[in-house]
């Protein structure tokens, strides 16, 4: 991923209309997947792994292009990843601590590079390298034991496929021949999505990327949709390509931004009402490897991200960037152990919640499960907030650390609530709000 697609986008994004979102209303959806989405809309809190050969230039996972490097050099480079230190209990070991509830990996980016052993090419991490295992079935087989869902990236662009073809608007003249056959191209990756559904498990679904490279190419995602949906009922498609949502689809999700935000100039700014979302966030500003980027979110910050996106009806999927030799730097787990602490106190404000009554504002936001309110408040000076009405009666309020009781005013035109000083080991002041009952209970899909 790389904000050089905002130009690529941007054109789509103003001609995706209301076609598309009502096509979506009448979708017909299973009740396994149903089930599927609602249990995505409680995780709340995801880890994305970007690995790959290109973690080895320790430039970031687009380096192939930044740096022009042409096909043979680079499968020259695939020669010699061997990440010899690969150990996936551990990784599932540090999500578990972490307190997430899924992982989505990479198991191919825009290289073109399989990480997983495959029948539809031999440039395929089993084959090519000298490292001869499947790290992704490895993986599987953890998160399988450990009870957390597993998702796999899929790169729709591909820079090394001579059949990617005609090239799409990252294209470079990287020695591939200037001819192809686009059928054939969609008949390999429809291939390895089979190899990735039949092979790992019980897979939690596909997370696409890269079809904002060619918006108005013929992707004939129905036929790819259907084939995930048949083989595995209850794997969910999630398409990051910043477009409003298309029949087939079950997760609108958005890059490094809250949902309808766009800070980053390439999302779109519609926000579904139907499906669950989510905010995929780098933790530094690279989602591969990348040796010079020490610009690492707080965990202050990172608290910040997670409550914002929970506020906005969101799940946060929380990137790191694995070293090539298959380790995990120590920026990145000792900021998944401190937000493991931190849902293990607050855990319950976040995880199987909706968004709540008060949209989120500068000073926080405010999750919801059944009658129960959460106020966030991230950055709020005074000893009182004023919040407007929060659709039904207050019966108590209180702290959830500690369990203090917090006063309250309520009014006809809004409540007033007693917050705590602030403290530096206190990122998020969480008041519990219970109420008489409302008529914006939790909606299923979201």
């Amino acid at each position: 991923m790389n904000r050089l697609r905002a130009a690529l986008t941007a054109a789509t994004l103003l001609t995706a209309g209301g076609a598309l979102a009502r096509a979506q209303a009448v979708d017909s959806v299973p009740a396994e997947r149903l089930a599927a989405r609602r249990w995505f809309a409680d995780a709340k809190f995801g880890l994305f792994i970007h690995w790959g050969v290109y973690s080895q230039l320790g430039a970031g996972e687009w380096v192939m292009h930044n740096r022009k490097i042409a096909v043979a050099d680079y499968e020259w480079l695939a020669t010699t990843f061997n990440p010899a230190k690969f150990d996936a209990v551990a990784w599932v070991a540090l999500a578990q601590r972490a307190g997430v509830r899924y992982i989505t990996i990479t198991s191919r980016h825009h290289d073109g590079f399989s990480m997983f052993k495959t029948g539809a090419t031999r440039y395929n991490i089993a084959d090519w390298t000298p490292f001869r295992r499947d790290p992704l079935h490895e993986l599987a087989d953890a998160c399988h034991a450990a009870g957390i869902k597993l998702f796999f990236y899929y790169s729709q662009l591909d820079w090394h496929h001579p059949d990617y073809w005609p090239r799409g608007g990252t294209a470079w003249n990287n020695g591939r021949p200037d001819q192809g056959d686009w059928s054939r191209y969609l008949a390999f990756m429809n291939a390895q999505l089979t190899e990735l559904l039949t092979r790992y498990g019980d897979v939690g679904g596909i997370w696409f990327d890269g079809m904002w490279d060619k918006p108005d190419a013929p992707w004939q995602l129905d036929t790819t949709y259907g084939l995930i949906h048949r083989l595995q009922p209850g794997a969910l498609v999630v398409p990051n390509h910043h477009q409003r949502p298309r029949p087939g689809e079950d997760v609108q999700t958005f890059e490094q931004d809250l949902p309808g935000a766009n800070s980053a100039g390439f999302n779109t700014s519609y926000v579904s009402g139907d499906l669950p979302l989510e905010t995929s966030l780098t933790m530094n500003g690279s989602w591969g490897f990348n040796i010079t980027d020490k610009e690492f979110k707080s965990v202050r910050t990172l608290v910040g991200y997670l409550v914002r996106a929970a506020g906005n009806g969101a799940n946060l999927l929380l990137n790191i960037g694995p070293r090539p030799d298959g380790t995990i730097s120590p920026e990145f787990t000792a900021r998944l152990d401190s937000l493991g602490a931190w849902l293990a106190v607050y855990g319950t404000a976040i995880y199987g919640t909706r968004r709540g009554p008060v949209s989120p504002r500068g000073w926080g936001a405010t999750t919801r499960r059944g009658d129960t309110v959460f106020v966030h408040v991230l950055d709020w000076p005074d000893p009182l907030l004023p919040l407007p009405p929060l659709g039904a009666r207050i019966r108590t309020a209180y702290l959830l650390r500690g369990r203090a009781a917090v006063p309250v005013v309520e009014t006809a035109v809004g409540v007033t609530l007693a917050v705590p000083p602030a403290s530096a080991d206190e990122p998020d002041r969480v008041i519990v709000v219970v109420t008489s009952g409302s008529s914006a209970s939790n909606r299923p899909g979201r």
